[in-house]
């Protein structure tokens, strides 16, 4: 039986309604990429070379790294091997592969399809004959991988509306745009809209590039943040599509919007007196990181938990050759 402490402390929890957005978490890209140093580790064994974080989640790459995963920034770490070494899901720029070629490195570019997409976007563009404008934010792996696809000064990086119309080209009637896949949708909207007005013959993706999992998990935000006291984000500080959420969330209407790693990190003092919690997680941040925060809220609050469902997804992407069995399958599946 439980003693009478115990029975005040359960009936005096205050009730907290959470309500999950969904979709939330991993997208396909970054389960891609995961899968991808994971299947590599199975078939060719410890170590992998990865270079760069696979995605940009720390309990993630703490756990590849436990597998024998092992992380650098560039290539030159690498001792000579003939281990894998694979490319993180944001891309790199195209002297990257070229470097591993030159020293014979068994390669496996876990770059997502989205992002690959982009990259071909601005190669046909250039080959067009057209300055090539990239909306995103500078220094930002993904950036500094699409900007690299091309020669220096071909592409001309834009990341706020101001630049768009300060932005001076060459030849205003050859012009063409792409973005980072992980921007918030409505600022590369009012971005985009700038360019537009000021050239309007600009060559665009009939789709602005920003991907389908960043644009779903923006949404989800959007119709809960008007709805709870707070909203949590579970990601890394260094995750663009994670820091967005927060943004959305703020100019969403929610009057507390914090960005978590770990339910360790939480702040309970910021917590205190709310009734409503909206919950999601960025796109490289794992489902049991999210079951965490919600147990950690369940031992100070008497919570119900809800799904909130805005879109449904099935995309899946294929695995590299090398990672398949002849029938097409994962190698170990």
């Amino acid at each position: 039986m439980p003693d009478d402490a115990h029975l005040t402390e359960m009936t005096e929890r205050p009730k907290l309604e959470i309500l999950l957005c969904s979709p939330r978490g991993f997208c396909a890209g970054v389960d891609r990429a995961i899968q991808i140093v994971e299947l590599a580790l199975t078939k060719f064994g410890a170590p992998v070379y990865v270079r760069h974080e696979i995605v940009h989640n720390k309990y993630v790459v703490d756990g590849l790294k436990a597998k024998g995963a092992i992380f650098v920034e560039e290539l030159e770490e690498i001792p000579q091997t003939d281990a894998p070494v694979v490319f993180s899901a944001h891309g790199v720029p195209k002297s990257v592969p070229s470097e591993a070629r030159h020293r014979n490195m068994f390669y496996l570019d876990a770059t997502c399809p989205l992002v690959s997409k982009v990259h071909v976007e601005a190669q046909k563009h250039f080959a067009n004959g057209e300055e090539v404008v990239l909306i995103g934010h500078r220094g930002h792996p993904e950036v500094v991988g699409t900007m690299g696809q091309l020669p220096e000064g071909a592409i001309s990086l834009i990341e706020t509306v101001a630049d768009a119309r300060t932005y001076v080209p060459k030849d205003p009637a050859r012009l063409a745009l792409v973005t980072q896949t992980t921007l918030s949708v409505d600022d590369t909207a009012d971005i985009v809209g700038v360019l537009k007005e000021r050239f309007p013959t600009i060559s665009s993706p009939h789709k602005e590039d920003i991907c389908y999992a960043t644009t779903n998990r923006q949404e989800a935000v959007k119709q809960v943040a008007p709805l709870v006291d707070a909203m949590i984000v579970v990601g890394a500080p260094n995750s663009s599509n994670s820091m967005r959420l927060v943004e959305v969330a703020e100019r969403s209407g929610c009057p507390i919007a914090k960005l978590v790693q770990r339910a360790s990190e939480i702040d309970w003092s910021v917590f205190s007196g709310i009734q409503s919690l909206g919950i999601t997680a960025g796109a490289s941040a794992p489902e049991t990181l999210v079951s965490e925060i919600i147990d950690a809220f369940g031992e100070r609050f008497d919570i119900s938990v809800s799904l909130h469902v805005t879109a449904s997804e099935d995309i899946a992407f294929n695995l590299p050759r090398e990672l398949r069995d002849p029938a097409g399958q994962a190698v170990g599946a």
